[in-house]
């Protein structure tokens, strides 16, 4: 009989200095302790108010930053023209710029938009170059890394020209593509190819090299043939470097379309701007300016979409 009171004693002290020990723990580990008691007034329901305005400041912020720099720009950019600082045909107006746009917009004073096309025929004209000559050099240049990476003969046979390629400008050799075929959409088209293939190349042909030996002799050991070597070890390893050579292909392509339509550009974004600025037409020129840098934002943001989708395990492997 004594002994069983002792017993009951030592359970009752045990669960008291349970009770005060869990008291005295912090309110997230208390919760995290398998069956703690809540703390009076907790509320599985109700959010953290602090949290949910913390959650909404990081999922605004990006946004809202972006705007207030594009505020201040636009109201340094309104100071200056306002002011006059230099004349109105070198730094003309936003609401000029912004005339600009609805002018080539539009049918004014019965004249079509500039030069006799619309303001979206030349954004699609130089889109479609684009996509043209980075769809061409996508289908070449992967295939082609992937010789260079896996062949040590071809790379040193052939990487030096690649290089070659990529270190000159593209005015270097474009007057010598319209010598040879001419001013139509061929010169333009194969030279935004040249633009982009070399990153392609490059990119996968060092993806290529940096696959790790161990994950593909572990997926030997295990009885995979070559096509299931290929399928889970190689192609997930290359496809997010291919991915950023492409990224960074497409939007050089961009960059060069403006080139590309020095010479009979029109319709085309970059023949409009060089074809404004014969005739000190700045705000055309601006608005241009603004045109290409929006969609190559645009387009930049639909790749890195792209990259998501098909590379959901980047930085993984």
């Amino acid at each position: 009989m004594i002994h069983q009171e002792s017993a009951g004693n030592r359970a009752v002290v045990s669960r008291t200095s349970a009770n005060e020990q869990r008291q005295a723990l912090p309110a997230t580990q208390l919760l995290a302790t398998p069956g703690a008691p809540l703390p009076a007034g907790f509320d599985h329901d109700k959010p953290a108010v602090g949290n949910g305005r913390s959650s909404a400041w990081n999922r605004w912020r990006g946004p809202v930053l972006h705007l207030a720099v594009v505020g201040v720009l636009l109201g340094i950019w309104s100071l200056v023209a306002y002011l006059q600082i230099w004349p109105r045909v070198f730094v003309p107006t936003p609401l000029s710029v912004w005339q600009a746009f609805i002018k080539t917009s539009t049918v004014h004073q019965g004249i079509k938009g500039y030069g006799g096309f619309y303001l979206y025929q030349h954004l699609w004209a130089s889109m479609r170059r684009i996509l043209e000559g980075s769809l061409f050099a996508i289908v070449v240049g992967v295939p082609f890394g992937l010789l260079l990476g896996t062949s040590k003969w071809s790379r040193s046979l052939l990487e030096p020209g690649v290089t070659f390629v990529r270190a000159l400008p593209p005015l270097a050799y474009f007057s010598l593509l319209v010598i040879w075929f001419g001013i139509d959409e061929t010169p333009k088209v194969i030279l935004l190819v040249l633009a982009a293939l070399p990153p392609i190349v490059l990119a996968t042909s060092d993806a290529v090299r940096n696959v790790s030996q161990d994950r593909l002799l572990a997926l030997q050991t295990l009885g995979a043939s070559k096509f299931q070597v290929v399928r889970y070890g190689v192609f997930p390893s290359v496809l997010p470097e291919v991915m950023t050579g492409i990224r960074v292909a497409v939007l050089f392509a961009f960059t060069t379309v403006v080139a590309a339509e020095t010479i009979n550009g029109m319709p085309g974004i970059g023949g409009m701007v060089r074809d404004a600025q014969r005739f000190n037409q700045t705000d055309i020129v601006i608005m241009g300016i603004i045109i290409i840098g929006v969609c190559g934002i645009a387009l930049d943001l639909s790749i890195q979409l792209i990259d998501r989708l098909l590379v959901p395990w980047r930085g993984q492997l």
